[in-house]
């Protein structure tokens, strides 16, 4: 998979996306996942979803095929962002979608193919993931509404307040200080209409599995998550609830992994 994407045309697409006068924060310059520029290479967007296919797999290791793997990770994910927009929304409908750091765009398309009449964008702070997302979106079935990519900061995303229905946040929580976190969950506020959903979905400190890793295999991780220890003594319930939200729930949504959704107040 990696190298269909570093032979391809896939460099021509940076161009587009990325936006030069982005001045990056300095967290997001660290060393994330064993590769020293983190997130702003070809090698990490080339190998992104090779990787998050493996986490899948990780999370639900006794089932028979990716697919299956996928159905209950990507499926109970989903589900709850559904519930919980159809129990507290008021009716409101889902019109548009943010997928705040969407990197190479696998959660933004699950996104797009649960809701097709929804306008669905992925928002990132690699231009490199960007063009590979564009890039993979480019070689699929074309959509009713195609996705829109937008090269940001999720803390300061520049677009409308009150412009989306539903803000995702998928695994991206603990490779964030806290005050990043803070700050995303602010911005999702400011973003969402009244009604709207916010849903995070990351590592549950409450997941047996994560609790009884080995402290090699844990301080191997952290190895290459160097904000995994802030991540874990944040309050992310708290911190959604200081905000502004309402109906913060909160569900293991796989052994590995919690979604914790939320309410903009009506």
């Amino acid at each position: 998979m990696t190298k269909e994407i570093l032979d391809s045309d896939v460099y021509k697409l940076m161009d587009d996306i990325q936006d030069t006068s982005l001045i990056y924060p300095d967290y997001y310059l660290n060393p994330f996942h064993a590769y020293d520029e983190g997130n702003l290479s070809w090698l990490a967007a080339a190998e992104a979803e090779a990787a998050t296919m493996s986490m899948v797999r990780r999370a639900i290791p006794d089932a028979s095929s990716l697919d299956e793997a996928n159905q209950i990770v990507r499926g109970n994910w989903l589900q709850a962002i559904d519930q919980h927009h159809t129990m507290y929304s008021g009716g409101t409908m889902i019109e548009d979608i943010l997928d705040v750091g969407c990197s190479v765009g696998v959660s933004t398309r699950y996104l797009a193919d649960k809701y097709p009449s929804a306008r669905v964008t992925g928002l990132d702070l690699s231009p490199y993931f960007l063009s590979v997302a564009k890039f993979k979106e480019m070689n699929s079935s074309p959509r009713k509404n195609p996705i829109s990519w937008k090269h940001a900061k999720g803390e300061d995303t520049s677009l409308p307040s009150q412009s989306f229905d539903i803000v995702s946040i998928s695994y991206v929580m603990h490779e964030c200080p806290t005050k990043a976190i803070v700050n995303l969950v602010k911005e999702a506020f400011r973003i969402l209409r009244p009604g709207g959903t916010l849903a995070i979905t990351d590592n549950s400190p409450k997941s047996k599995i994560l609790q009884e890793l080995s402290p090699v295999l844990f301080t191997l991780m952290k190895s290459t998550e160097p904000f995994l220890d802030e991540y874990y003594l944040t309050d992310i319930e708290a911190t959604i609830k200081e905000a502004g939200f309402v109906n913060v729930q909160t569900i293991l949504t796989d052994p590995r992994h919690r979604t914790v959704t939320a309410t903009v107040p009506r």
